[in-house]
């Protein structure tokens, strides 16, 4: 009886799940790990786009990652900063050795888990910047994948970046090979930053840097190239920076070259002899407030994921405050408004209202940033 129920229960997720016709056979609703990854992100290539990937900080924001993708019919990637997670797991959380950080993040890809499927589209769970000083965030996220992998086969998450922007090249390299190495065997991708994007975002401020430190050398990409490209099973993808900024800055004061991660593809392509004008998969970091030429343009050469947090946390923000707005004669006290001095206010105060604004705007912008991102009507 319990193997019928169990069998029931499969039946339901999997009438739950359609097929993609344009995406790699290998590339599933639900989130994506493995060569269903690096399938994805060649497919993203090939084709021209690149993939949003953005900040969360609790469950309302991830659930509008992914309405936004089921809505233009694109990949999302879903990504977790040190600091958002730690806010998942609560403030008030012991983050003695990072434990919050680690327990929120991970708790987050669960729930990723749980419902990405029911909103038929693929999914990267993805974190974002962790410094030399934040590996204990990085080395409990992976005793987790390794967990998950043991009992699942696949790892909790899809990917995972480590930004050594701050140490010396030899060592940044370094580092990274030794947690690819680690990381290949579970099936993670990972991702690690040369340069620095400049800006501040989530604890990482990098305001004052020396502006020659924001555009990155050829020579350098490929360095990291030959010592990643050379893991067993090992997959990567490279942050160059070119001008990056985190946050929205007034006209002028921000200076992208796409055209570095264009001479960068042709410098690596005449190195390896290859066939293929994009040997590196770039990301895009500071994608908030860029212009859309600038976009195009790097995704031309190779770009296949912009990062975006700052518009994002305005649209939120945004909904929930015209929400207000709309209702303010409602949001005074729990009983009262313009209906009756008896009249309850439940309904309008319910928090889920004000946070479904909240959604619904961060949503929307999510769908024109993928218009932008070519990522639209993909699957």
């Amino acid at each position: 009886a319990k193997a019928g129920k169990r069998a029931a229960r499969a039946k339901v997720v999997r009438a739950a799940v359609k097929e993609f016709t344009k995406m790699p056979p290998t590339v599933k609703p639900g989130v994506v790990t493995g060569q269903g990854l690096v399938d994805l992100l060649n497919y993203a290539k090939e084709k021209g786009f690149a993939i949003p990937g953005v900040n969360i900080v609790g469950t309302s924001s991830i659930n509008a990652c992914m309405e936004a993708a089921k809505k233009a019919g694109g990949p999302i990637m879903v990504t977790f900063s040190r600091g958002g997670g730690q806010f998942i797991a609560g403030k008030a959380a012991d983050n003695t050795d990072d434990a919050a950080c680690i327990a929120g993040s991970v708790a987050g890809a669960l729930h990723c888990r749980a419902v990405a499927k029911l909103y038929g589209v693929p999914v990267i769970l993805h974190t974002d910047h962790c410094q030399k000083a934040w590996l204990p965030w990085f080395d409990g996220m992976l005793k987790a994948n390794e967990e998950y992998f043991e009992a699942n086969g696949e790892p909790l998450f899809s990917s995972h970046m480590l930004d050594l922007s701050e140490e010396p090249l030899e060592e940044n390299i370094a580092i990274c090979k030794k947690y690819l190495e680690r990381m290949a065997k579970v099936n993670l991708l990972l991702e690690m930053e040369l340069g620095v994007t400049g800006g501040e975002e989530d604890g990482v401020d990098n305001s004052n840097v020396d502006s020659s430190r924001l555009y990155t050398q050829p020579e350098e990409v490929w360095e990291v190239y030959q010592a990643l490209s050379s893991v067993p099973n090992g997959n990567f993808t490279v942050a160059a920076a070119f001008g990056n900024v985190h946050g929205v800055y007034a006209p002028g004061n921000v200076s992208l070259k796409p055209e570095i991660l264009h001479n960068t593809q042709k410098f690596i392509k005449e190195k390896l002899g290859c066939a293929t004008d994009k040997p590196v998969f770039f990301v895009f970091h500071g994608g908030s407030g860029s212009s859309t030429e600038d976009i195009q343009y790097a995704i031309k050469a190779g770009v296949i994921k912009m990062n975006i947090d700052t518009d994002t946390q305005w649209a939120f923000w945004d909904g929930m405050n015209k929400y207000q707005k709309k209702n303010v004669d409602y949001l005074q006290a729990q009983i009262g408004n313009p209906q009756g001095p008896e009249k309850p206010n439940k309904k309008y105060y319910d928090p889920r209202m004000a946070l479904r604004s909240g959604e619904e705007e961060m949503a929307a912008r999510l769908v024109k940033a993928m218009q932008d991102l070519n990522c639209i009507d993909r699957l």
